[in-house]
């Protein structure tokens, strides 16, 4: 009876399908003469039946026999409903053209003028794609309170923001992260990361993020968790001026530590760092010069060691949007955009800070460690568009710098001198990022009908990341405002860290051939392409100490130290020499040339296969000169040449209108990041340092996905997927001992192999389906469970603690959740409320090694708060809580030590961050 039922049912299911028609178009523009309106959205009421009209402004879609109302709209645009009866087999065509309309709420939010930046259009998107992919629009983004596109991405499965490490996908920290832009490849300006802080990125120059999970061969073969490709803003016709202020506790208001010659306009706008630069007197070549009293004065002028205390402000943000666009003869279009953003914080972070003796069970540095970080960024934008009926060209230039002044004390004991523990050491760091891209992309129909295309782009990169004059002070605390001190050692140490991208180069050319065009306008596709970048950067890194000429121990005001020593460089009792090493300097070089090949097939209406290959040549050669050898001596070199192989396929199975299964299985590599690979001993006064391995190795690894989706409306959708990798080669944090068993070393090294498997869970609900009175509320959930297993080369010779281990920077799970309300005062004044939650498991921070345990980051938990309204048709205001729950941020070594510790905590570092309340003002002209 069983069988019979389910046999019935799947023919009746079949029959039911087989009944469709097909509705046809083409939609245009009445305030553009006509012209056909790309990308506007064509979709069946109450339905997830919809398509984004081509470049020509075609649709076609497959719908059921029956009466339905087609809904027409584009942003800005007025919407259209038109309805229709259709029959089995039946070709209707309906022609419809839009016209603009006053802007509305959704329109001011949104940062960018593009339809795909809606939630409803990008869940249509994710819908039809064949490969495993996530969108987040400015419509959301700006929905969720969200401010910068690193936060962004954290409301997308899986991902989470790790304080100043950057984004995580699947447990998988950020060198297995990847970042195009506008589909070119982008290097970081940070040597520390694989990407850019994209913290840096306000929203307001974002139109789209998308986050592949599964490789397709048109994208760089460097992936493993991810790779986010940031589609920038496109014109349209809008002025827009944004005002923020801040508020977080424990952080404004406060006591507040600065470089005196940061407390000053320029250092206020972040423009101080000019005044630390290194004095010409040393020269490009270290050579052990000692300066002069005279040029010390004038090499220091204007960079004193003094601090001032001060008081910490609000901070603050600004930015304007501008862009238009301009109709031209015979269809053709030109637009223009241009985005200035500005915002400044202060942060405060109070907390304990320790290290162990590896091997032993005592603390080696035992710290309460207050920082003080006065930060900057701004962003530019300028983006020009040329579009015609067969070409289009997008000219895109956008500038980024960031700086971050800070002051740092740490006082308690260091190299486990527990019987003194009022050593106080001072930080005095100035941080500074410049990242200038300039890219060109353009598209071409060969054939007027779009069977052949060509794409093409290409851009050019200018990095900058300098330390200059970092300082330190070392002594003992005597009073709330005096230290002892004397010269020797790091007492007074000065170190210059310049990361200098000499260029960085990216292109892409792909031809495109559709062929096998069906009536529901899908086709089958090939695509073949060419891809390459040069990364050539240069490092150096030097460094300065107070020699004495006589013992000089002396109680000097800690905020006003300057004069003292000053005096004694006048008086011949103190004097600034270089002890930069012969590794000062590092030379590196990356080139990657890649072709690839993808085809796209549909059998039928139900199967879709995308699959490929990707051919990889790289080159890395790393120039750099071993501590001990000749200060301006010949280099020593360590290449790495590899032809990479790497497939893919994808394949989607639809099995009605509102259900996906989705299938995934690759090969690809991860490359070190930048720091993880220069031989730079970078070191700090309490005797910790992190050290670079320019023979790690790249990690290979094979990937695999399934995921089932169901989209039960156009504002919903439930989706669970599982998916596993195999790497070969893991790259991992790993601690070392100094030497002779004190200070703490981090670097770099490769694992035998690591296995990891999970699942992934996604909702996105409309709650009104539970009742009628939760109407305008609506539910998000997504999370990622996941197990890792690390095999690693264990034996006599192994700092490993054991032969497996979880694998390092990996979450076992990640949860982020929001529950939106949208309500109105009035038909002017629409609102929407949304509650922001995300938690991440525990993970290894570091491997630990000689019988001490791993360092462990532990769970935290964020929730924010978010209240958008509309005032008015031109004024819109955002309210924002930030971090409600206020927890405590730590880590700590693991409690399976083969060693006895003997220490009470076994915290490493902790502080709170403190709850944060922004108000946000724009309006539109």
């Amino acid at each position: 009876m069983k069988l019979k039922f389910l046999v019935t049912t799947l023919l009746f299911t079949l029959f039911a399908f087989a009944q469709k028609g097909t509705v046809t178009g083409t939609i245009t523009d009445k305030d553009m003469n006509n012209e056909a309106l790309s990308f506007a959205t064509v979709m069946i009421k109450g339905t997830t039946i919809g398509v984004n009209t081509d470049e020509q402004g075609k649709y076609s879609l497959s719908v059921p026999e029956g009466n339905h109302v087609l809904v027409v709209s584009f942003l800005g645009y007025e919407s259209i409903e038109v309805p229709f009866t259709i029959k089995a087999d039946e070709t209707k065509t309906i022609n419809q053209g839009l016209g603009s309309k006053g802007v509305e709420l959704q329109d001011v939010i949104i940062k960018v003028e593009q339809n795909r930046e809606k939630e409803t259009a990008l869940l249509v998107e994710q819908k039809k794609a064949v490969e495993i992919k996530q969108s987040i629009g400015a419509q959301e983004l700006s929905r969720k309170g969200v401010s910068d596109v690193e936060e962004g991405l954290t409301k997308i499965t899986g991902i989470t923001k790790v304080e100043s490490r950057g984004l995580f996908v699947r447990g998988l920290e950020d060198r297995y992260n990847n970042l195009l832009i506008n589909d070119l490849q982008a290097p970081s300006n940070s040597p520390f990361t694989k990407i850019i802080p994209l913290d840096l990125f306000p929203t307001d120059i974002v139109g789209v993020l998308n986050v592949y999970k599964t490789f397709n061969p048109n994208i760089s073969g460097d992936f493993a968790g991810a790779t986010v490709n940031i589609e920038t803003s496109q014109a349209k016709s809008i002025t827009k001026l944004n005002i923020g202020f801040g508020y977080t506790t424990a952080n404004n208001g406060e006591d507040f530590l600065m470089h005196s010659d940061a407390n000053n306009t320029q250092g206020f706008l972040g423009m101080n760092g000019k005044d630390r630069k290194l004095s010409p007197a040393f020269g490009n070549v270290p050579s052990g010069v000692r300066l002069t009293p005279e040029q010390y004065n004038e090499a220091y002028k204007d960079n004193s060691w003094n601090v001032d205390k001060t008081s910490s402000p609000i901070n603050s943000s600004i930015g304007l949007l501008h862009s238009e666009k301009f109709g031209l003869k015979n269809g053709a279009n030109l637009s223009y955009i241009l985005s200035l953003n500005s915002e400044n914080k202060y942060i405060i972070r109070k907390g304990v800070n320790r290290t162990f003796i590896l091997g032993g069970g005592d603390y080696d540095n035992n710290f309460n460690k207050e920082s003080y970080s006065y930060q900057t960024s701004s962003s530019a934008l300028v983006g020009i568009k040329f579009k015609a009926n067969r070409f289009d060209l997008l000219s895109n230039t956008f500038y980024l710098r960031a700086t971050d002044s800070k002051i740092q004390d740490q006082l308690g004991y260091t190299a486990n001198q527990s019987s003194n523990p009022n050593i106080l050491i001072r930080t005095n760091q100035f941080d500074q990022n410049d990242y200038l891209n300039s890219q060109l992309l353009g598209n071409l129909k060969i054939t007027s009908d779009g069977k052949h295309a060509l794409k093409v782009g290409g851009s050019y990169v200018k990095t900058g990341y300098q330390q200059p004059d970092r300082k330190f002070i070392i002594g003992e605390k005597v009073s709330d405002t005096e230290i002892n001190t004397s010269y020797g050692g790091n007492h007074l140490n000065r170190q210059y860290l310049d990361i200098k991208g000499n260029y960085y180069t990216s292109g892409l050319l792909e031809y495109n051939f559709k062929f096998n065009e069906k009536e529901n306008g899908k086709s089958n596709r090939l695509s073949l392409g060419y891809n390459v970048f040069e990364n050539d950067l240069k490092s150096t890194y030097r460094i300065f100490s107070g020699q004495r000429t006589t013992n000089r121990n002396y109680t000097a005001p800690l905020n006003e130290i300057d004069a003292f020593i000053v005096d004694d460089i006048n008086n011949g009792i103190l004097a600034v020499k270089e002890e930069s090493n012969s590794d000062y300097k590092v030379k590196m070089n990356q080139m990657v040339n890649a072709g690839y090949a993808n085809a796209f097939f549909n059998f039928g209406n139900k199967l879709e296969i995308n699959g490929g290959i990707r051919m990889e040549s790289s080159n890395r050669e790393i120039k750099f000169r071993p501590v001990g050898s000749i200060i301006n001596g010949p280099y020593s070199k360590v290449n790495e040449d590899k032809l990479e192989i790497l497939p893919s396929i994808n394949a989607k199975y639809e099995l009605n209108e509102k259900s996906n299964l989705r299938f995934s299985s690759s090969k690809t590599i991860t490359r070190p990041i930048t720091m993880e690979l220069l031989p730079i001993a970078y070191i700090s006064p309490d005797g910790t340092s992190k050290v670079g391995n320019p023979n790690l190795k790249n990690s290979d690894n094979y990937n695999v996905d399934f995921k089932y989706e169901l989209f039960p409306n156009s504002k919903e959708m439930i989706a669970v997927g599982v998916f596993g990798k195999h790497i070969k080669n893991p790259i991992e944090t790993i601690f070392k001992g100094g030497a002779g068993g004190s200070g703490q070393l981090i670097t770099t090294v490769n694992s035998k192999e690591a296995n990891l498997f999970g699942a992934e869970i996604e909702l996105l609900l409309q709650l009104n389906r539970i009742t009628k009175a939760l109407d305008n509320f609506s539910f998000g959930f997504n999370t990622s469970l996941m197990k890792t297993d690390v095999k690693v080369d264990y034996g006599s010779s192994s700092l490993e603690n054991s032969p497996n281990r979880n694998l390092q920077g990996a979450s076992e799970w990640v949860i982020n959740s929001d529950l939106k309300y949208d309500f109105e005062f009035s038909e002017t004044m629409k609102n929407s409320m949304s509650l922001v939650y995300g938690v991440y498991g525990e993970r290894i921070f570091a491997v630990g090694s000689a019988g001490t345990d791993h360092m462990y980051e532990k769970p935290f938990q964020k929730l924010d708060f978010i209240w958008s309204s509309k005032l008015s048709k031109n004024i819109d205001v955002k309210f924002a809580v930030d971090n409600l729950l206020n927890p405590l941020y730590k880590m700590e070594i693991g409690d399976n030590s083969k060693v006895t510790i003997n220490e009470s905590s076994l915290i490493t570092e902790s502080y709170k961050r403190g709850r944060g309340f922004s108000l946000n003002m724009s309006y539109t002209f």
